[in-house]
Parts: C-alpha cells; sequence; structure tokens
C-alpha cells in the first residue's frame, strides 16, 4: 500500500514537472532553419497545415467550453409574426393552397395503402376502403371542404404535425421506412399545411385515425389552436377533412369552375381519383310525385276517362304517342364528378402506350385540336431519374417566333414532382429553341425549396436538360435518316407504308414537313446552342442550283461535290431565282459548281457560326477573294498577265471612286457582266446589309463602317471594260470627264446588281439622265420650256366693250 501511494507521487511530481521544463526551453530562432526533433518523427517548428488546423480545433474547443458564471437562453420569437412570416414569404401565388392540401392528402392516402400490403384490415369496409379525395362547397357560409380517407391523425399527430411549424409528418412516416424500402412522398417540409390561411381566415381539421377516437384541430393563425373530441360531428371512419372559412377577398374559390381549374393545373395526374361536388340540373319525371296527390282526386280522374267516348281510341298516332311521352321536369342536383381522368402515361412502359392514348394525351396537356407529329417516351437513369414525354406539334404556335426572345420556352414543358405540378416556367429544362415542344417531366429525386414553387439551380437541372435535348434530336435525326433512305431507295417500300403517328403523313414526307415547320427554330439553336451545332448542321436543309425543286442536305451537297473542289460554295437573296441571276455566281455555275440558295433571313446569321462541314470550307459567293478549285497552271498564268495588263486600270478606277470602295481588282467570278461590287472578307454581304438596314434598332453609324469594305471587281473579258481601258491608256493613266462618268454610270449599276443599295441615289440619276441626254442628242445646256404658254393680248373697242355691258344686263 506504502509502495503503490509512493508510486502515485511520483508520478504526479513528473507531470507537474513537464510544463516547467517547457516553459525552461530556450526560444527558437526564427530566422534559422527548422529544426528537426530527433525523438519525433517530421516534427518541426515551422507552422505547416495540420499544425494550423490543429490550433484553430484547440482555439475552437476554448471558445465553446463553458464559463463561469454563464446563463443560457433560448430564442424568443413572436409566434403571430412567424407566422405571418411563414404563409406570406414561402408563397407567392394564392392557388397553390389547393395543390398543397390534395398533395397532403395524397401523401395521407399512399401511407394507409402502403400499411394495407401487411395488413388488409387496417382499409375497413365499405366507403373507408375508397381512397379518394373529396372536394365539396358552401357558398352561402363561405366554406371549402377538402376530404381523403387516408391514415388519419391521432391527437398527438395533430398536436405534433399541425401545432408545430415545420413539423412533417411525412418526413418521421420515411424515417421510419428507409429499412424497409423506398417510398417518395412530396410533404417532407412541414409547411405546405400553413398555405390555407392565404384564403382562410379560420381552419377546422377532424381527423380520424384506427388507433384513436374522432379529433377536431381547429386554428386562426394567431398563435395559437385547440383540439378537442369531436363528439357533436360526422363520423367520418377514417381520413382527415378540412374545412377552409374563406376570407372576403378569397371568395372566387368558392365557384366550381375555379376548383375545377387548379385541379386541372397542378393535381391533374395525382395516383387518387379526386372528386368534385357539384350542382347540375337534371330531368326528372313527374310521375315520381304522384305520391302526393290525394285519392279522391285519382278517382275523379278515372271517371273522367270512362265518360270519355269510345271514339277516342281513333285518335292519330302521333297524338297518342304525345300523350304517351312522360312528362319531365327540370331539378337541381348534387354529384360526385371525378376531376383527374387523364392518366400519367409517362409512368408506363412506351410498349405499352396506343397510339390513340398518346393523341388523347397530347390534346390534354396542349389543348391543341390536332395530332402531334411525332413523340418521344422515354426514361432517364443515373444520377438524375426522371420521365418525360416529349410531343411535336403539327404545326408552329402562331405567335412563337413573334415573341421569341419574350417568351423562350416558357409552357413548353410542364415539370412535375411525383406527379405534382410544380411549373411550366422551365426555361431551364429546355433550350429556347426548342420552345415549340409540348410534354410531361416527372422527377422523383428533383430538389425542390419549401414552397415546391422554384427549383433549386443545381447539376440536376442540367443534366435533364441535356437528355431532353438529345432526345429530341435523335427523334428528329430518325425522321431525317428515314427521308435520306426513301432518297436512295432503301426501306423506301416499308417507309411509305409505316405509320409515322401524324396522321397524312409517312414516314419518308416526316422530315419534310418537319422542316418546313420549324427549320428555323433549328438554325435558332445552330446560332444558340454551340454544343449540338455539329448535330444540327447535319439537319439542314436548303435548295441549291442542282436541286431547285427539292430540298437537299450537306451530306448530299458534298456526295456530289467535284473532284477537287475544296470548299462548298453559298449565296444568300430573297429567292431561288434572284440568286440563280446574280452576276456572284456566273463562272460558278459555267464550270459546273453546285451553288447553295439561302433564301432565309437567318442563313446568314448561321453560316457566321458555320466555318466548315465534313473537313470542307464553306465560300460565299459574294465576298471577295474567291477561288475555284480547277484552275490549271496555264489559267493561273492568265490571270497573272490580266492582273498586269489591267494595272493602270484598276488604279486610276479606285482614285475616281474615291472612298466608296476599298479596291478595284480583275475578277475571276464574272462570265458575261462587265463590273460587280463584292464584300470584303470579314464585311457584311448585301443581303446582310439589306436585313441589318430593315432592324428597327439598327445603329446607323455602323453603315459607313460596312460600306468601307466593298470591293469592285471588273471583267478583263468584257469590251466595255476594256474599251474604257484603252481611253484610259491612251491619256497616260487620265480619262476625259466623259469616260469617268461612263465609269461612274458603270459601278453604280454593278451596285444596283450586287443588291446594295446606293448612298446618293440623286448624283445616280442624274448621271443617267446625261448619258440618255447625249444618246439623244440634246444638249447639256438647253433651256426648260415654260409650263403655261404666253396668251396674245386683244385690243378690244370701246363700243364692243358696251354691247357686251348692255348684253349682260338684259340677260
Amino acid at each position: 500500500m506504502r509502495h503503490s501511494t509512493l508510486l502515485l507521487c511520483l508520478t504526479a511530481v513528473v507531470l507537474l514537472a513537464v510544463p516547467a521544463c517547457r516553459a525552461a526551453e530556450p526560444a527558437v530562432d526564427a530566422t534559422g532553419m527548422p529544426v528537426v526533433q530527433p525523438n519525433i518523427l517530421g516534427s518541426t517548428t515551422g507552422t505547416d497545415t495540420g499544425t494550423q488546423a490543429r490550433e484553430n480545433e484547440s482555439l475552437t474547443t476554448q471558445t465553446r467550453r463553458i464559463r463561469e458564471g454563464e446563463t443560457k437562453f433560448e430564442f424568443q420569437a413572436e409566434v403571430n409574426r412567424l407566422m405571418d412570416i411563414l404563409i406570406n414569404s414561402l408563397y407567392s401565388n394564392k392557388d397553390i393552397f389547393l395543390r398543397e392540401l390534395i398533395s397532403n392528402a395524397s401523401d395521407a392516402l399512399d401511407k394507409i395503402r402502403f400499411l394495407s400490403l401487411t395488413d388488409k384490415a387496417v382499409l375497413g369496409e365499405g366507403d373507408n376502403a375508397k381512397l379518394e379525395i373529396q372536394l365539396s362547397l358552401d357558398p352561402v357560409n363561405k366554406v371549402l371542404t377538402i376530404r381523403d380517407r387516408g391514415v388519419g391523425m391521432t391527437k398527438e399527430d395533430l398536436i405534433t404535425n399541425l401545432g408545430t411549424i415545420a413539423k412533417s409528418g411525412t418526413a418521421a412516416f420515411l424515417e421510419n421506412l428507409t429499412k424497409s424500402g423506398d417510398v417518395n412522398l412530396i410533404g417532407q417540409f412541414g409547411v405546405g399545411f400553413y398555405s390555407i390561411y392565404l384564403v382562410a381566415d379560420w381552419v377546422e381539421v377532424v381527423s380520424k385515425h384506427n388507433d384513436d377516437k374522432q379529433h377536431v384541430w381547429s386554428s386562426d393563425a394567431n398563435g395559437g389552436f385547440t383540439i378537442a373530441e369531436d363528439k357533436e360531428g360526422e363520423d367520418i371512419g377514417r381520413g382527415t377533412l378540412i374545412r377552409l372559412h374563406l376570407k372576403p377577398e378569397a371568395m372566387e374559390y368558392a365557384e366550381e369552375a375555379k376548383l375545377r381549374e387548379l385541379v386541372g393545373r397542378y393535381s391533374e395526374f395525382i395516383n387518387f381519383p379526386i372528386y368534385l361536388l357539384s350542382e347540375k340540373e337534371v330531368e326528372v319525371p313527374v310521375e315520381e310525385e304522384e305520391e302526393a296527390v290525394p285519392a279522391e282526386d285519382k278517382e275523379e280522374a278515372a271517371d273522367a276517362d270512362d265518360v270519355e267516348d269510345d271514339d277516342s281510341d281513333d285518335d292519330s298516332t302521333d297524338e297518342t304517342k304525345t300523350d304517351e311521352t312522360p312528362k319531365t321536369k327540370t331539378v337541381k342536383k348534387k354529384e360526385w364528378d371525378l376531376l383527374n381522368d387523364n392518366k400519367a402515361i409517362w409512368l408506363r412502359k412506351p410498349q405499352d402506350v396506343g397510339k390513340e392514348d398518346y393523341h388523347k394525351f397530347y390534346k390534354a396537356i396542349s389543348k391543341d385540336s390536332q395530332e402531334p407529329m411525332g413523340w418521344s417516351h422515354f426514361k432517364a437513369e443515373g444520377d438524375v431519374e426522371f420521365k418525360a414525354v416529349i410531343f411535336v406539334p403539327k404545326t408552329v404556335q402562331h405567335d412563337f417566333y413573334d415573341k421569341y426572345y419574350e417568351k423562350g420556352a416558357k409552357g413548353a414543358l410542364k415539370l412535375y414532382v411525383r406527379r405534382v405540378f410544380i411549373t411550366d416556367d422551365a426555361d431551364t429544362l429546355l433550350p429556347r429553341w426548342l420552345g415549340f415542344l409540348r410534354g410531361i417531366v416527372d422527377s422523383d429525386t428533383l430538389p425542390l425549396n419549401v414552397s415546391r414553387e422554384m427549383m433549386q439551380q443545381n447539376a440536376a437541372l442540367k443534366t435533364i436538360k441535356k437528355k431532353i435535348v438529345r432526345k429530341v434530336l435523335d427523334l428528329i435525326k430518325k425522321w431525317a435518316d428515314d427521308e435520306q433512305s426513301c432518297r436512295k431507295g432503301d426501306n423506301a417500300k416499308e417507309l411509305e407504308e409505316a405509320d409515322s403517328g401524324a396522321p397524312g403523313m409517312t414516314g419518308c414526307e416526316l422530315y419534310a414537313k418537319f422542316w418546313e415547320q420549324y427549320g428555323r427554330s433549328l438554325k435558332l439553336g445552330m446560332i444558340e446552342d454551340p454544343t449540338n451545332r455539329n448535330r444540327l448542321t447535319k439537319l439542314m436543309r436548303f435548295h441549291t442550283s442542282k436541286s431547285t425543286d427539292q430540298m437537299t442536305s450537306f451530306d448530299e451537297y458534298v456526295s456530289r461535290m467535284k473532284e477537287g473542289q475544296k470548299d462548298i460554295y453559298y449565296l444568300a437573296g430573297t429567292s431561288k431565282d434572284e440568286i440563280a441571276a446574280s452576276p456572284f455566281v456566273e463562272q460558278l455555275l459555267k464550270k459546273g459548281y453546285e451553288v447553295i440558295y439561302f433564301t432565309d433571313v437567318l442563313d446568314e446569321y448561321v453560316m457566321q457560326h458555320v466555318l466548315d462541314y465534313d473537313d470542307k470550307k464553306f465560300a460565299n459567293a459574294s465576298k471577295e477573294d474567291l477561288k475555284l478549285s480547277d484552275k490549271d497552271d496555264q489559267e493561273k498564268k492568265r490571270e497573272k498577265e490580266l492582273k498586269s495588263e489591267f494595272k493602270e486600270l484598276t488604279t486610276w478606277w479606285k482614285k475616281a471612286l474615291g472612298m466608296e470602295v476599298t479596291n478595284v481588282k480583275v475578277s475571276t467570278r464574272l462570265a458575261t457582266t462587265p463590273c460587280v461590287v463584292v464584300a470584303g472578307k470579314y464585311g457584311h454581304s448585301a443581303n446582310m446589309e439589306r436585313i441589318m438596314r430593315a432592324q428597327a434598332f439598327q445603329d446607323p453609324n455602323k453603315g459607313g463602317v460596312q460600306k468601307g469594305t466593298r470591293t469592285l471587281e471588273i471583267n478583263p473579258r468584257h469590251p466595255m471594260i476594256r474599251a474604257i481601258r484603252d481611253k484610259v491608256a491612251a491619256t497616260g493613266g487620265e480619262a476625259s470627264e466623259e469616260v469617268t462618268n461612263l465609269a461612274r454610270i458603270l459601278f453604280d449599276a454593278a451596285v444596283l446588281e450586287s443588291g446594295y443599295l446606293s448612298d446618293n441615289p440623286k448624283a445616280v440619276t442624274q448621271r443617267m439622265q446625261a448619258l440618255v441626254s447625249a444618246a439623244l442628242g440634246v444638249a447639256s445646256d438647253s433651256v426648260l420650256e415654260d409650263d403655261v404658254p404666253e396668251i396674245e393680248e386683244i385690243e378690244e373697242d370701246d363700243e364692243d366693250i358696251e354691247i357686251k355691258s348692255n348684253d349682260k344686263e338684259e340677260l
């Protein structure tokens, strides 16, 4: 015992001596190198990341320790104010209160159905076994009632779930089921119930659980609630009944039409039937009320019939039929109407859904009277799981392009979470250029905020968007491939006979109809969506010089390219005929090159973003430095000779035009036209200038910049150009005013023929009039004749004047 006591004392002395020894250690020289202690591996006197973390942890521990004399208090909150913030801050739209209550009712029904899988007795018998939701109105007392036959709540549940803000019974239910399986229920935030106070100033909740008596919970959201056993009310069997005493400003929700609208918008695809008790006018036979007629009256009526003459049997057949028709009267009767008869077909496998089901479903969600052109029904799995049915309408919406930047993809897709509508303002789920689509996206894993009105911005939405776009493009590509197969003769007969799903269209015709309606949308996608630009480029369609009647693709163009051709030639204009007659493509067409005719206003915008296709560069025939691929050495040598031969003319002409052009060159693209004005390599073509001028908010200051990129190209083989060259050469690089005017007129004509607008129309017309005057032999200094010829004055005698005056007096 003494030895043990002595050992403990020695140990205590050693422990007390350690801090003292450490305090006596000399200070470390901060300017020196870190010293490694021999007994501690890797320890240094410097500060590393681990040391800093340990110091922070030590500091945090010291901060959190209980200090001597401290007192703990709870945060206080004014319940009334908290409820006001909760109700009016979480929800911006009053309409969603019904969605929240129906969702809660659906959760309760899901719970009892789940429990019935192991114990069927929990459902009960008769009406209690019906898993449904009922809505009813009492306009006189301003009461809206919502009832479900779900699991119900005990007294403790009412206190816990409704009396504690943000307490969710569904969340607790899920927690208990984590080991047994995955049951997805929507009401996991515990605040949806309080949205009822957006429209109600007093709420009663009557609930009956199988394990408890029927209780009623009531509150006006002013800081308290009451609970009592419901001994006076109707026995609801099992489930929950909610009575909303509507506010005066919320009386619109006491109308059947409003409730039908809200259920159709938010809860159309809830798993359980939703019924509305509605008042209808029905025809009932009058005989039903004969029991109320006194017996004496009946006997008198019978005697009167016996007295009638037997000839009454000879009455006409029509009169007999009229007498035999039972009399009816109109009475008002209340019946339960089913509000959500549309089925969530996206939950079924595509092979189990028929064409007519798709057509009916499309019309229900889009309100379109026509059948869809096609659809894509798929299920996405992975990090984000969702199901979707995407439809392509048969025709584009009449205002789609007019409101393209204003509306975008709003309303295109409806986002659901476990069949509960969340929003149709899903721009993040669909790019703007696919806003013509219609469909449903339903996700079980998409995270929501507590009000279910706004989606959290996260990677899940981007993943959903990417998958939807890919599926839609796969559908469109299939139509395009079917079209190509028909042209090549591959499976053409099968595709002609195949049902495309769209009435009146076969597989071979489908893509042509699609491009006619939505080709402009795909072009906008090529501009706005660089990720899918290559896929969209393959889907583009256009006319060419070798395919004027039938639209073709880039793949078909490349397959027809001449041997050695390196560029894909195109020209934009207002029509095919205008482009075909353009001087820009004269030499190209003469040598057999195929030229793409772009006639849509978006085409040149698109080509600014698409630089090549299949390793072939795009070449705009209206831009300078157009190169033909089939030139031999002799042609190249001849071009150099022509440039040298016309160098004096091009120099003079550039000086004569001044700043109107950047250069004058010898052209290789012209065949019969004397000259043409082309755009610079990085300037705007004539067609693009025309489009930009037509824009309402075009900056007028940019016009001068674009004009400065014009180049005049002359045809060295044309006789007029050679004649001007000879005139200029004869005067030693100078020219007379007459030759200068002729050259100016040729330039003016080239500007107009090339599609540009003249900057000085008055000067152009004056030069044209001077040319016509010279051809007619009219001198330039000729004087114009007066419009009114002079009338010779005639002297009259005084006698004649008197006679005329006397004649007037007589008259």
